[in-house]
């Protein structure tokens, strides 16, 4: 065990990466050009792919990511491995005293969160969870018009997150992989955690797990969520829809478009002629354009620089695990599950 984990402060900050799937290749790109930090240490258990890594951005490699957390001499490490790796890898980083940064999931099943959060509670350890929509610019925007009181009351939230199957993905299904950011996303906008979900799953392609989810959540103030997420929609889909008394927000996260229609509409309108519609007012509202990645990424380098509380902690992201696996369980029980007593059951284990 190390000694207690202090913040680096304006050093040059070295960094590790275990996993080089998909998710871990955007990460890699990043790392490598980010001022005042150098990508130590790059970790793969495929030879091709961690020589590619090593090649691109002179960093040492390892293939087996636990050898790269011992003897990396890391100021904090990305972990972009499988989620059924989250667990041992985000353990051996605390234990080593070196903030972490964890793809989301953080975990696949709530047992294994939790054991996460108590860890980095115990050691001190700064824990960030990866739910990077929370960075989409349209996203910010949208928190603070909300913050602003655009909405005075939220009605209703709906998400779509859907696209083809992802053959890369074997460990999890479409709840615990996917679904895991669109519950952080709308407690985040409810300002609160459901305590009831509903949820109806089915598998068409994945061999072992679901791959559609249709989820209800409730929440304490009477807003409502939905979600439509899958692997089985030929493109790719990223929406949000937050409706409220004075009018509907609807964001697309791939485009950074967001858009205010007020309640107020006027005269019925007619499509081809013979279906009248009612709208209210549109207006498109500005969103400077970023990489989200980028911006997760900045404000992990910002926690290990001064010790800051994460944007997305290892709570936050125990909760979406532990919401997702509601609406698991009532998908698969077929009936509602009440998620009002979790709160007392995850903190008195």
């Amino acid at each position: 065990m190390t000694d207690a984990w202090r913040p680096a402060g304006a050093r040059e900050l070295r960094l590790g990466l275990a996993g080089l799937g998909s998710m871990g290749r955007n990460h890699l790109r990043i790392l490598s050009n980010r001022p005042g930090t150098r990508l130590a240490a790059v970790a793969d258990p495929v030879p091709d792919v961690l020589a590619a890594a090593i090649a691109g951005s002179g960093a040492r490699g390892f293939a087996d990511p636990l050898a790269m957390i011992t003897d990396g001499e890391l100021d904090g490490v990305v972990i972009a491995a499988p989620t059924n790796a989250h667990l041992p890898l985000a353990l051996a980083a605390i234990e080593c005293g070196i903030p972490v940064l964890v793809e989301k999931p953080l975990a696949g099943t709530v047992e294994d969160a939790l054991r996460i959060v108590r860890a980095a509670a115990e050691r001190s350890v700064p824990v960030q969870v990866g739910h990077v929509e929370r960075f989409n610019p349209a996203v910010l925007e949208l928190g603070r018009l909300l913050g602003a009181g655009w909405l005075s009351t939220v009605y209703a939230i709906v998400s779509r997150r859907a696209g083809p199957f992802p053959a890369r993905i074997r460990d999890v299904g479409v709840t615990i992989d996917l679904a895991t950011h669109d519950v952080d996303i709308l407690s985040w906008i409810a300002g609160e955690r459901p305590t009831r979900v509903f949820a109806e799953l089915a598998q068409r392609k994945h061999a072992d797990h679901e791959d559609l989810l249709f989820g209800l959540l409730h929440f304490p103030s009477g807003a409502t969520g939905m979600l439509d997420v899958n692997w089985l929609t030929p493109a790719k889909r990223r929406q949000l829809v937050v409706v409220g008394e004075e009018g509907m927000f609807e964001l697309d996260y791939l485009t950074q478009r967001l858009t205010f229609t007020r309640s107020d509409v006027g005269h019925p309108q007619m499509i081809g002629g013979y279906a009248s519609t009612f709208s209210g007012e549109v207006a498109e509202l500005p969103v400077a354009n970023a990489e989200p990645l980028g911006a997760e990424l900045d404000a992990f380098i910002g926690v290990i620089r001064d010790g800051s509380t994460p944007v997305i902690s290892a709570v936050d992201g125990l909760w979406a695990v532990a919401v997702a696996s509601g609406l698991l369980q009532a998908g698969k029980e077929g009936r509602p599950v009440d998620l009002t007593t979790l709160s007392e059951r995850l903190s008195s284990k």
